[in-house]
Order: structure tokens, then C-alpha cells, then sequence
């Protein structure tokens, strides 16, 4: 054999197979193939933070398959992933396949091994699985970048450390069983400050009054339009009570109403720019009610069928073929008015982003959703995803929509009082569709989504001219609270996680799943909650490791990850410079820290066994019932969430599960006679029964 690839994954390697043919072996690793291992700490700190990496015990047979095709290659071609992940993934493969299968060092269990009788060693690296981004990679192989490598050793061997350092002294302090992370404490602590700002808020009532008018040239209601009242003598108007909102109701029914001003404007919107990791997470949460995790893996499914470019990216960047084909497609199908005179480009608003990779987006072009539905192994939501990215690259090279905005003041004026009131009035005609075409007239703004309140009322106003009079035909007056912020979802924890600098595109969907499976957090109607011991240990790890979960710094050590995949720093050195303080400090807390006293949650139940209180606990798999008498009472039972919904099969109580992933899922409380699961939220009683009620009234 001449020729050996080896890739991560099997469906990445069929995929290949198409495009290099039968004088290529390829073969996938299935993932890592070196690890640090998992029961022990595994860096040698007195040697320069040397990583003791091992085969996993699942890997073995795996490595030694691939030892024995290496053997007979001339070449090996290594193709894993083209970022520091997927370059350490290369580098292991390479350590582990080259040379002899003797260690250098059985001490250190670290397979560097010799190089004799090696084959030929290339790294070939792509963005896109298609024929003419392959045959480029193989036209073009290249060393592996050891920078890269540096950067993600250095990023495992912090979270080890973290992790195995912080862990023990929350066993010890706070609770036996948590573990501690570097960023995942961080994004942690974000949730517990923004629910702490929700428990603290005090809504504050205020009124609107909105008048319904009409012109006075105006025929019916249909030419009628709603202001808002704004001003009163010239100054802001805030109605804080009912009483006031009355007063100004009863002013304002015995005024006269008149236009003062119209103003026009012609507003153009842009398209969004093409999607990076986390632009796309946070659209398919936004718009597909999709985790950031469930993305991540449809997104590597269709980039190993090779229908997206690759999917862990902070660049937007295009290439110019790319934006070529998207061009012609456009002027082809929707028309040359929807095309821009000349390319759109996009600059990554990400200090660090690798521009010399490419935002996602589909291989072809031409591949519509609607034509890989046949394609096996690829879902309904698939699908949904793939649409999703298609329309977002189509679009970003679309000409901007228009928009005719007008805004109307009008004047109403009380002559005996002297009274004068500002109301406004402002509406929006879609000119030109442009992008909106495409994407979608009612396009949320799910990259920057805006707060509750913002939104302006959205009208078609009649035509209307300045000094006109109008006739006043209803005042609504409203009744309202302010908001506190909102609590964190998927989406907009990771717009704040980049926005601050914490994480990178492979780290996003990682962090959210820690924090949910550790039980430091739930998510309920798709908002996260810091449970009672999510907050203990962020309130613990804030009074003695405040660095560790300080914002600035965690996104200077990113920062510094970075240099080091640049190669303008060295990683160990850098490790050295966090952890001799950290060390330091973990010492001077387990000598000084008192244990944590966890705040009891009383399950409002008695024990069956002794009559105690039921508190509740969160153990391995989640939330349960404990005796409050433990351990001279050791009784346990299941808590079990009820929601207002029957059993299709068999009419028992749906309950709310979890797996042992800490994922939920709705059962059968006649579990295991009745088998009943669904990863949907059944439907309610109520729900039903208006369902079944509009059904009888349709035709």
C-alpha cells in the first residue's frame, strides 16, 4: 500500500474516499487516540508540567489496528480537523504510528516514539470536503504546526490543573463529588450574578396612553392610525400611577389634535454577515430551538458529508469562489436587482479571529435543503440547519432591503389650559426586499436581539400632511412594569462568553453542557437557573479564587493561548505564571477556608420511615429525596416534576425525567410497566381540549 489517511471519523472518511479513489487506504482514528488520563492528574509538574498522555483503554484496539496499516504505508497522509484540536489530533497520530512501537520513557507513559522505518509524513488540511478542496489539500501538504499543538497542550494542562486542583477542595469544603472548571466557573458565575439582579429587582408601574386618529379627509376607521403620547410642554412625560394616566386621559379627550411635523427617511438594512460557530449556535437556538451542543453535532455530520465548510470558526470570511458561485446563483434565480454592484465583504468583529479560515457555509451553492433529504444519516433536522446556513451565505451577498420610515408628531392642545401634548406616531413600508426576500420579511434580529420594550409599534400610517387636523377616536390608556434583565439563555450566554473574550469556537457548546450535567445549573423554559449548589460554589471559589473567575483574566489567558498558537510565546512558561500563585493560594485556602454550610431545601414533606422532614439533594443523576435524619435515617425516593399532561398510552401522570447526561425527557410515572418517553413536552390537558375545541368549530 502507498498511500494511507487517516481522519477522525468514519463518515469523514467515506466521504473522502469519493473524491481520492482506490489508490488511497483511509482509515479514521475515532477521535483522539492520546489522552490525558482520566483517574489520574496526569502533568508532571516537577518536570516542566510535562502531559502524561496515555492510549484510552477503549482506544487500544484502535491504535494497534492502525500501527498495523501504518506499517506497510509509504505514505501517510494525516487529515484531521484544521483547527488546534484537530492539529494536536495529527500530532498524537504522528507520535504514536511513526517509528518503532518502543517508549522513549515507560516512567513518563508519554508514546514519543522513534522514527525508523517510517513512511513519508504529511499533513494535509482542508476547510471543505469537496473534489477541488482536496485535491488542493494533497497538491499542497505541509508539516504539522507545532504552535498549534503548544496552544491546545496548554489549554489541556490549565483545565487539568484547574480542575484537579480546585476539585479536591470542594470535595473537602463545600461538597464531596463537585468538580471546579476554568471557564465553565466563569460562564457559571455569570448566571448566578444575573439571577441575583432578577431576585433583586423591584418593578417600578408606569402608564402609556396611546390615541387612536384619523384624518380629517379620512373615511372610516380604515384610515385611521395609533400615536403615542410622549411630551407634555415640551418636556418627557413618565405616568407613574393610574391616577395620573386618568388626568391626562380626561386633558386629552377635550383636546384638539393636529399634525405638527412629518418626517420621512429612507432606511436601508443589511444582511447579517455568513455565520461563524458562534453567530450560528445562537441563530439555531433563537430560531430552531436547538442547544448549542445538538448544533455542534449536526453541523460536523453535514461538514463530514461534506455539504458545509468547516463548522468551528471565528472568521467570516468568503472565498472568493465561494462568493463568486453565490453571485451568480443570484443574479440566476432571484433576479439582477437583488445583486450588489460589487462583493459584500465582512471584517470578524474578534480581535483573535483566523482570518485565513472561512465562515460556514454550504460547499455548493447549488445544493438546495429540499435535495439532501434522501442522503442517509442526515435527520429532518439536519435539514432545518442546513437550510438555515444556505439562506444566511445566499443572503449575505444580496443588496440591502429599503424601507420608506415615516414619523408623525402631533400636537394636542388645550386652549383654556394652555396644556400642550406631544404624541408620535411612526410606521415603515418595505421599498425594496432585497436580502428579506430570501431570509425572510419578519428577520429577527437574532444575533443582537432586543430587549423587552424596545420594539417600536409597527403600522402602516395613512397619507398625511403637516398642519392637517384629525379627529380623536379612542385613548388607550395601558398599564405596565418594568423588566428585570433577562435571564441567560443558550444564545445570549454565548453572545456575553465572546463578547467578554472567555472561550473560543470549539469551547462554547462544551461549557454550556459542564454546567448543566454538573447540576451547577437547569434550564427551564430554555433560561438557566443556578441551582442552591451552583451558587455555593460560585460563591465560594469568588471569595478565594477571584482571579480564577475574574473576566479580565480568564480572557487574558485566552489571549495568551492565542500568542502561543502564533508562536510569539512558549506554553510552558506561561502555565508556570499562573500556577505557582494558584498553588500558593490553594494551599493558604485549605488551611484557612471553613467548610460551607449548603442551604437545606425542604422537599414540604414528611419521611415515611422516621417522620422527619424530605429535603431535597442533587446527587450523580440529579435531584432526589433524602431523610432529613441522615445517616441514623436513610431513607431516598425519586422527585419527580409533574406537569399538567396524561399519558397517551396508558393515561398515568407525565412526569419530568433525566438521563444520566442530565438531559430531560418526559415519562410514564407507570414506568417500567408503562414505557412511554418522549424528549417533547407533551401537551396539557388545557392544550388539548382548546385543540380538540377548534377543531370541532373548523369547517
Amino acid at each position: 500500500m502507498n498511500n494511507l489517511v487517516i481522519v477522525e471519523s468514519p463518515t469523514k472518511a467515506r466521504t473522502l474516499q469519493k473524491f481520492l479513489g482506490e489508490k488511497y487506504q483511509i482509515e479514521a482514528s475515532m477521535g483522539h487516540v492520546r489522552d490525558l488520563p482520566k483517574s489520574e492528574f496526569g502533568v508532571d509538574i516537577e518536570h516542566n508540567f510535562e502531559p502524561q498522555y496515555i492510549i484510552p483503554r477503549d482506544k487500544k484496539k484502535r491504535v494497534n489496528e492502525l500501527k498495523k496499516v501504518a506499517q506497510s504505508a509509504q505514505t501517510l497522509w494525516i487529515a484531521t480537523d484544521p483547527d488546534r484540536e484537530g492539529e494536536a489530533i495529527a500530532w498524537h497520530i504522528n507520535q504514536l504510528l511513526v517509528g518503532s512501537s518502543e517508549l522513549v520513557d515507560k516512567k513518563k507513559k508519554n508514546y514519543e516514539l522513534r522514527t525508523t522505518n517510517s513512511p513519508l509524513i504529511h499533513r494535509v488540511v482542508f476547510h471543505e470536503i469537496t473534489e477541488e478542496a482536496i485535491k488542493e489539500a494533497f497538491n499542497h501538504p505541509r508539516e504539522i504546526n507545532l504552535k498549534l499543538v503548544d496552544a491546545q497542550q496548554a489549554r489541556r494542562v490549565l483545565d487539568r490543573l484547574v480542575g484537579y486542583k480546585l476539585s479536591p477542595l470542594l470535595w473537602a469544603k463545600v461538597k464531596k463529588g463537585l468538580s471546579a472548571g476554568r471557564v465553565q466557573s466563569v460562564a457559571l458565575r455569570l448566571i448566578v450574578e444575573r439571577e441575583r439582579e432578577v431576585l433583586a429587582f423591584k418593578a417600578v408601574e408606569y402608564w402609556s396612553i396611546e390615541a387612536e386618529l384619523k384624518g380629517d379627509s379620512g373615511q372610516g376607521t380604515g384610515d385611521s392610525f395609533t400615536a403615542t403620547l410622549i411630551e407634555k410642554d415640551g418636556k418627557k412625560l413618565e405616568i407613574k400611577n393610574k391616577d395620573e394616566a386618568d388626568t391626562h386621559v380626561k386633558n386629552l379627550e377635550q383636546d384638539s389634535y393636529s399634525i405638527s411635523k412629518v418626517s420621512k427617511k429612507e432606511v436601508r438594512r443589511y444582511p447579517y454577515p455568513p455565520f461563524t460557530t458562534s453567530t450560528l449556535q445562537q441563530t439555531a437556538s433563537n430560531k430552531l430551538g436547538m442547544s448549542a451542543k445538538k448544533t455542534m453535532m449536526l453541523a460536523q455530520n453535514l461538514y463530514e458529508h461534506g455539504l458545509i465548510t468547516y463548522m468551528r470558526t471565528d472568521s467570516v470570511n468568503l472565498a472568493p469562489q465561494a462568493i463568486a458561485s453565490a453571485r451568480e446563483y443570484i443574479a440566476r434565480i432571484l433576479g439582477k436587482s437583488y445583486l450588489p454592484q460589487a462583493p459584500r465583504a465582512y471584517k470578524s468583529k474578534s480581535k483573535n479571529a483566523q482570518e485565513a479560515h472561512e465562515a460556514i457555509r454550504p460547499s455548493n451553492v447549488s445544493t438546495k435543503a429540499d435535495e439532501i433529504k434522501n442522503i442517509p444519516g442526515l435527520n429532518r433536522d439536519h435539514i432545518r440547519l442546513y437550510d438555515l446556513i444556505w439562506k444566511r451565505f445566499v443572503a449575505c451577498q444580496m443588496n440591502e432591503a429599503i424601507m420608506d420610515q415615516t414619523m408623525v408628531d402631533v400636537t394636542a392642545i388645550s386652549h383654556p389650559r394652555g396644556v400642550t401634548y406631544l404624541l408620535r406616531a411612526t410606521g415603515s413600508v418595505i421599498k425594496f426586499e432585497g436580502w428579506l426576500k430570501l431570509y425572510g420579511k419578519e428577520a429577527a434580529e437574532e444575533d443582537s436581539p432586543r430587549e423587552a420594550g424596545e420594539q417600536e409599534k409597527k403600522q402602516v400610517l395613512p397619507a398625511l400632511s403637516e398642519n392637517e387636523s384629525l379627529n380623536l377616536l379612542q385613548l388607550i390608556p395601558g398599564q405596565h412594569f418594568t423588566e428585570p434583565p433577562p435571564r441567560y439563555t443558550e444564545a445570549s450566554l454565548i453572545k456575553k462568553l465572546e463578547e467578554l473574550g472567555i472561550g473560543r469556537p470549539s469551547t462554547y457548546a462544551p461549557i454550556l453542557s459542564t454546567i448543566q450535567e454538573r447540576f451547577y445549573v437547569e434550564k427551564i423554559e430554555r433560561k438557566f437557573i443556578p441551582t442552591n449548589l451552583g451558587i455555593t460554589v460560585t460563591d465560594f471559589l469568588l471569595k478565594y479564587f477571584s482571579d480564577i473567575l475574574d473576566y479580565s483574566f480568564t480572557a487574558q489567558m485566552e489571549d495568551a493561548l492565542d500568542e502561543i498558537s502564533r508562536g510569539e510565546r512558549q506554553w510552558r512558561p506561561t502555565i508556570k505564571t499562573f500556577y505557582d500563585p494558584f498553588e500558593k493560594k490553594l494551599e493558604d485556602t485549605e488551611e484557612k477556608a471553613e467548610k460551607v454550610k449548603m442551604e437545606v431545601e425542604l422537599a414540604g414533606k414528611k419521611c415515611p420511615d422516621c417522620g422527619k422532614e424530605l429535603i431535597i439533594k442533587i446527587g450523580r443523576f440529579g435531584k432526589f429525596l433524602a431523610c432529613s435524619g441522615f445517616p441514623d435515617c436513610k431513607h431516598t425516593e425519586s422527585l419527580e416534576e409533574k406537569i399538567d399532561a396524561k399519558c397517551p398510552e396508558d393515561g398515568g401522570q407525565i412526569v419530568v425525567r433525566k438521563t444520566r447526561k442530565g438531559k430531560t425527557f418526559y415519562g410514564c410515572k407507570n414506568w417500567p410497566v408503562c414505557k412511554y418517553a418522549s424528549w417533547t413536552k407533551p401537551k396539557s390537558e388545557k392544550e388539548e381540549s382548546v385543540i380538540a375545541s377548534e377543531a370541532k368549530q373548523s369547517p
